[in-house]
């Protein structure tokens, strides 16, 4: 049997039941609790139908496989996340909220579950580039304006670059203090807040702001 490209799988996913069911939206609520809460590894039909209080047989009605649902989880959180990232960005402080964004623990464990599901599922993996490039550069474009008027030198720190860092940092944060290590967390969370403040202070984000 041939071997089925990452394009052919995503079309293969399948959504039964009416996505504004109630029921669909109570079992993908479930899913990412369950990931947040305890891993990827505890997402199973019957689990989850625990949960919510429905029978396994109700769960591959709105979705055939584990792959559909955990696709769902994903699609659903990054619209949540295009919608939260642009509601940052259009702030009175950009920067510091696209940190808070960024920085967020459930939304961060919940990305790092996700990231840690695609290295064995490759549909997962698929979305995953496809969302986080998209995500990506949307905040790089945003970056860009931001810092036009900035101390920061875009030749040695280019917005995509520093988009990166933020993002890593943040999960690196989440990582490290799901296993209990907090040495250096406050500091660096004080210290990224202070560049921000520094960087938004600016005169020229003032006045900027001021005409608009």
């Amino acid at each position: 049997m041939p071997r089925q490209t990452p394009d052919k799988a995503r079309n293969m996913t399948r959504r039964v039941g009416a996505e504004n069911s109630a029921k669909r939206t109570l079992i993908l609520d479930a899913t990412e609790k369950l990931m947040v809460d305890e891993g990827y590894a505890a997402v199973t039909t019957r689990r989850v139908a625990a949960e919510v209080g429905l029978k396994a047989p109700l769960i591959h009605y709105y979705f055939p496989t584990t792959d559909d649902l955990f696709v769902a989880v994903y699609r659903r959180a990054a619209e949540q996340v295009f919608q939260r990232l642009d509601a940052a960005l259009a702030s009175e402080q950009p920067l510091r909220a696209l940190w808070e964004f960024v920085s967020d623990t459930s939304r961060t464990t919940l990305a790092v579950e996700l990231m840690a599901l695609a290295n064995h599922r490759k549909i997962i993996g698929h979305e995953l580039a496809i969302y986080t490039e998209r995500t990506r550069r949307r905040q790089a474009e945003a970056l860009e304006v931001l810092l036009k008027d900035s101390a920061i030198d875009s030749a040695l720190c280019p917005p995509i670059a520093l988009t990166v860092l933020m993002v890593g940092v943040a999960r690196a944060l989440v990582m490290e203090n799901s296993v209990g290590v907090s040495l250096g967390h406050e500091e660096a969370r004080a210290c990224i807040e202070r560049v921000l403040g520094q960087l938004e202070a600016t005169p020229g984000k003032r006045t900027r702001r001021s005409k608009m």
